[in-house]
């Protein structure tokens, strides 16, 4: 498969995932509170969806795995703002096991093994356990977000989803440096900086509330 058509659906994908801090950046900021509206996780799930892609046509096992297990957390949250249940079956169906599926029919028709994956010629062991690491603590941060909303039974994003979202990107950003792949180095640059005002922002709120 062609370069530009891979780099131009990791490029996409970023894109959706800088568009959806950007949007709840701004209504955070025009609130002065940090909210989640349900529109960040529609974009979550469809650019996770495409850098799941992204990570298989470049055989990107740390790519794929932090995808996998994100990508049923943003389900989880449109299902707590009741905007899952409000889509097609067929649809929810879909997206459900698209990761599964992708996952199995390739290994059972030999287009890859684990051996392959975790032996890829491009990207030597460090870098490989860095990628995971990096991938696996900013999945946490959908963990924490995760739990904190099932306690709460509603979707928010607490002050500790920024601050593990800063450690991260910024991990990952070393590991995008060091694997030369623009796609993850541009989108992961740009949502450090959301991060890092969201936890601004959350700081006023506090002090807001404080003093009433």
């Amino acid at each position: 498969m062609s370069d530009w058509l891979v780099y131009t659906i990791g490029f996409l994908a970023q894109l959706l995932f800088s568009g959806r801090l950007l949007l709840q950046w701004i209504l955070s900021e025009k609130n002065k509170r940090v909210i989640t509206p349900s529109i960040f996780w529609k974009l979550s799930l469809l650019a996770s969806f495409l850098l799941f892609v992204y990570g298989y046509m470049r055989d990107d096992f740390a790519i794929m795995l932090g995808q996998s297990l994100t990508y049923y957390i943003y389900i989880r949250n449109l299902q707590l703002q009741g905007e899952w249940q409000k889509s097609p079956k067929w649809l929810q169906i879909f997206l459900f096991i698209f990761p599964i599926f992708v996952v199995v029919y390739s290994y059972n028709n030999g287009e890859y093994d684990l051996e392959q994956l975790f032996s890829n010629d491009n990207i030597p062991v460090w870098l490989l356990v860095l990628g995971i690491v990096s991938q696996l603590v900013f999945t946490l941060r959908f963990i924490y977000q995760w739990i904190y909303s099932e306690k709460t039974k509603t979707s928010q994003l607490p002050v500790g989803f920024w601050r593990m979202s800063v450690l991260g990107a910024s991990l990952i950003l070393t590991y995008a440096i060091f694997r030369k792949d623009p796609v993850l180095f541009v989108g992961h640059i740009a949502g450090l900086i959301i991060y890092i005002r969201n936890i601004f922002i959350w700081k006023k709120q506090t002090n807001a509330s404080v003093n009433k």
